[in-house]
């Protein structure tokens, strides 16, 4: 498998730029969602451990996927 610098020397001027845009962007939403992870939620099921157990819990949220 060809590494990813030598398959980027065979895309044209034009695709390169696109491809560069496109890093750019994964990288900004990279950092972007990494700055605003809230923990929220934490709690939200403390009601919860008297009427279902963690494998329960699990086997219900997999109902839901």
């Amino acid at each position: 498998m060809d590494k990813l610098e030598e398959k980027l020397k065979r895309l044209t001027p034009k695709l390169r730029h696109e491809v560069e845009d496109y890093v750019d962007r994964l990288l900004s939403d990279k950092i972007k969602n990494k700055s605003k992870f809230k923990f929220n939620w934490e709690g939200g099921l403390s009601s919860l451990p008297d009427k279902f157990t963690s494998v329960e819990l699990q086997h219900k949220s997999s109902q839901y996927r």
